[in-house]
């Protein structure tokens, strides 16, 4: 699988961008705040149609047109896969004196739901500020697991959907039992269908660590010249399942054991919200003890191994994308990372210079020049 054709309208700094990729690996570089990010962006949000920046979606459209009648802003991605092509795109239209976004998503021209398209266009992307899936809030990587497993399995897409539904039913229920508005007996088919998402997503995601667990200790020892080994942790939000039996016996004996403590909480204090995993070397968890520099090497080596596990479950690697890495890397990690570069069939870089990539790297990628929104190739 892989991205031939970008269409951008009115997406950030993009007034209008239609650009062919090819497989292999594509390097963009340009001075920062050009739109180089902007672009990784809109091919994320192809892939997972959710923003990784933006706090509303209103910000993905162009300043520049919100003094319009109608704004909009639209991206289209058309991907090559199995033979076939695939077209998704997302527009963005705001509404009611631009202060409502409505957001259509089609698939090959069909209107869908957004959960529906989810990983059409596979992607993995590394961010500079994916240091914070080591050493950042649980939520943090939950997202992570979130939006890595959405893309290879919609049953678990909709059980998240659904979950955090019920959660929210449940804990108004929990807050009128409290206050004396109802009774406890109303939450047993709030509790059913808690435990039967909830369960859902807890053993796909132990799944996925245990998957990731391995390939991320051999990246990490790579990325670490042989001194370390990295040990991925699942920490659920329930206490731990007999493999045999799943996790639904235990979540639901948890809230039975506990309803008195969660009703005066007010909230739901089990199940997969409340999910972590950690990062140990040593026995040291990274994100208490580790520098910034094994803390980078991990983020690294979680998403490199990423891109493993999705190939495994998809039968297509997926587009690799990343957002101006090998600046903060030595020789080393660089290498490393030139060689995962190599095993994927589409791969697109960012950066400010060239002097992170060895020539012959650079004579065989396909490179372009960014500034302002406007992408230009690089001759010669």
């Amino acid at each position: 699988m892989y991205l031939k054709h970008l269409s951008l309208q009115n997406f950030r700094n993009y007034v209008r961008l239609e650009m062919d990729f090819g497989a292999g690996v594509t390097v963009l570089q340009g001075e920062n705040a050009q739109g180089k990010t902007n672009l990784l962006e809109a091919i994320s949000y192809l892939s997972t149609t959710r923003s990784i920046r933006a706090g509303t979606e209103k910000e993905l459209i162009n300043w520049l047109v919100l003094s319009e009648p109608m704004p909009f802003a639209r991206a289209v991605g058309t991907i090559q896969a199995d033979g076939q092509e695939k077209e998704v795109s997302i527009t963005l239209l705001l509404s009611n004196g631009n202060q409502n976004v409505r957001k259509q998503v089609r698939l090959n021209g069909v209107p869908r739901r957004a959960m529906d398209v989810v990983g059409t266009i596979a992607t993995v992307l590394f961010l500079p500020q994916d240091i914070n899936l080591v050493r950042g809030a649980p939520s943090e990587r939950r997202r992570f697991l979130d939006v890595a497993i959405c893309q290879i399995d919609h049953l678990y897409c909709r059980a998240l959907s659904r979950y955090n539904k019920v959660m929210a039913q449940r804990n108004a229920l929990l807050r009128a039992i409290r206050e004396g508005e109802s009774h406890q007996d109303e939450l047993f088919p709030w509790d059913e269908w808690l435990v039967e998402h909830g369960s859902t997503i807890l053993e796909r995601r132990e799944r996925f660590i245990r998957s990731l667990a391995p390939i991320a200790r051999a990246m990490h020892f790579a990325l670490s010249a042989g001194d370390e080994l990295l040990t991925l942790e699942y920490l659920p939000g329930i206490d731990r399942w007999d493999e045999s039996g799943g996790a639904e016996s235990t979540f639901r004996a948890l809230l039975e054991e506990n309803r008195g403590r969660e009703i005066a909480a007010g909230m739901s204090l089990f199940g997969p919200h409340r999910d972590d995993f950690r990062f140990l070397v040593s026995g040291r968890d990274l994100r208490t003890y580790g520098s910034r520099g094994q803390q980078r090497t991990a983020a690294l080596a979680l998403r490199l191994s990423q891109v493993e596990v999705m190939t495994d479950e998809l039968d297509t690697a997926p587009l690799l994308l990343l957002d101006d890495v090998m600046s903060e890397l030595d020789a080393d990690r660089r290498g490393a990372v030139l060689d995962v570069l190599e095993s994927v069939q589409q791969a697109i870089v960012t950066t400010t210079d060239w002097s992170p990539f060895t020539p012959d790297f650079l004579e065989t990628s396909a490179r372009y020049h960014v500034t302002g929104g406007v992408i230009s190739p690089v001759e010669g």
